[in-house]
């Protein structure tokens, strides 16, 4: 069944590893059927950081209101990202400041501990490079920028992520573990291996330019 999925290449430079993968990735999922859109997070232009946090509304440049739109239109979001310093990148991070805003991609509401989840019945897929070996990223450093992509960050909004892999070390690699890699992102669309969460979606009002309510 065809579905609409947004990459997002968290790597500034679209000349990357990363950047190969996504490319990979969204050949793929295009043979397979699958209608694509990409966000170059390192293309748009805007205003990383959330200067007031959410006390005030920040007016939102246009291509955050144009990726704003994207996520409203996927069925399913894919982020194509390196770990720096064990968590995701600063543009990365900004980018989840900007747009998951209140009203948008979570509200919070009187007598709950618990946001509501604006986002729901999307799913993800995580494409992580690492210069750590990903069973030491993932034994002994716990994986945090993981944690923090899939808890707390997309479930928190009602994204239920459905697959991650990981890929490292880079540093050092060769043309053909590289090239397996790329292989092995690709294979996520072979018969029978994409599997993504479907629900009902709610009816949600987008009103995050007046909800200072965190």
């Amino acid at each position: 069944m065809s579905q609409r999925i947004l990459v997002i290449l968290g790597h500034p430079s679209t000349d990357s590893f990363c950047s190969a993968m996504a490319q990979t990735y969204i050949h793929a999922a295009k043979t397979a059927g699958h209608k694509i859109r990409i966000l170059h997070l390192g293309n748009l232009t805007f205003d990383p950081i959330l200067h007031q946090g959410y006390t005030q509304a920040q007016t939102l440049e246009p291509d955050l209101l144009s990726a704003q739109a994207d996520i409203l239109w996927a069925e399913h979001l894919t982020w194509v990202f390196p770990v720096w310093w064990g968590g995701i990148p600063a543009l990365m991070k900004g980018f989840i400041d900007r747009v998951f805003l209140p009203g948008f991609a979570f509200k919070y509401r009187a007598g709950k501990a618990f946001p509501d989840k604006l986002l729901k019945g999307r799913s993800a897929h995580l494409l992580v490079t690492l210069d750590t070996p990903a069973w030491y990223y993932r034994w002994v450093y716990r994986m945090p920028a993981i944690h923090q992509m899939r808890r707390t960050t997309l479930a928190l909004c009602g994204i239920t992520p459905s697959k991650t892999l990981l890929f490292g070390p880079v540093l050092g690699a060769t043309l053909t573990q590289r090239a397996k890699w790329l292989k092995q992102a690709g294979a996520l669309f072979e018969k029978g291996n994409f599997h993504v969460h479907r629900q009902s979606r709610a009816v949600v009002r987008h009103d995050h330019q007046g909800d200072s309510s965190l």
